[in-house]
């Protein structure tokens, strides 16, 4: 039971994909959602506000937190928000670095940063970051890897700071999620290289966004209050195996 307290979320890249899951999930818990990311989501829902930002524009995004966090209680932080930029070392430049170190760290900072107010006054709160199954190591992923990777040292840390308050802080790792413009823009679903991929899964398929948001739904929960600095593989067994790309 959700109790007294009254239940609001940031989703950060709510629009589409596992945000857009994630987001519908919270919402048939009874949250008011926020979704944050570049366009507005093409679906609708009572209790769903859209809020559009770029999270690679570190000043934009900490406007747009101090705004949701001046006119919103907010409880819960999901930084779902993500992006590859698939290169070979070689090919690796600063700006990838910093790009994604913005995405996948700065964007996340802000949104905690803005809603800890709120959250330490009420003694409650939930912040989930995305990480995923990459952060083992996948070629071409350098920037990616690495950043994602240290989201969740980056948790570790928040959950040791925060737990005093009732905040808690855990990661869902998501393996390979066939059904979002992520996967898509790496190779089409429908392929002969994801369906061998799908067969080097050990449970023997892709991922559905729908598996990761229930992981973010189970640990946003009230009554998961007693997990913190967890990581979360959603992955079909590939964080303990090896896959093909």
């Amino acid at each position: 039971m959700m109790g007294a307290l009254h239940h609001t979320a940031i989703v950060s890249g709510g629009n589409t994909g596992i945000g857009a899951a994630i987001a519908r999930g919270l919402l048939d818990e009874g949250y008011d959602v926020i979704s944050l990311s570049r366009r507005k989501p093409d679906w609708s829902h009572p209790k769903l506000t859209s809020r559009e930002v770029d999270l690679l524009d570190a000043t934009a995004t900490r406007q747009a937190a101090a705004e949701l966090a001046a006119n919103f209680a907010i409880t819960h932080v999901v930084h779902n928000a993500g992006a590859i930029r698939a290169k070979l070392l070689e090919e690796v430049d600063d700006e990838d670095v910093g790009a994604l170190a913005q995405l996948h760290f700065g964007a996340g900072i802000a949104l905690a940063q803005a809603a800890l107010p709120n959250m330490k006054q009420a003694r409650f709160g939930r912040i989930v970051l995305l990480s995923s199954r990459a952060a083992l190591g996948a070629a071409t992923r350098t920037v990616y890897s690495a950043t994602k990777a240290g989201i969740i040292g980056m948790a570790r840390t928040w959950a040791l700071e925060l737990a005093p308050f009732g905040i808690t802080v855990n990661v869902v790792a998501p393996g390979p999620i066939g059904d979002t413009e992520m996967f898509e823009s790496v190779m089409s679903p429908e392929s002969e290289r994801a369906k061998k991929l799908a067969q080097s899964i050990p449970l023997g398929r892709l991922g559905k966004s729908s598996d990761v948001a229930r992981a973010v739904t189970f640990f946003s929960s009230p009554d998961a209050d007693f997990i913190t600095g967890q990581t979360l593989y959603v992955c079909g067994g590939a964080s303990i195996g090896s896959i093909s790309i």
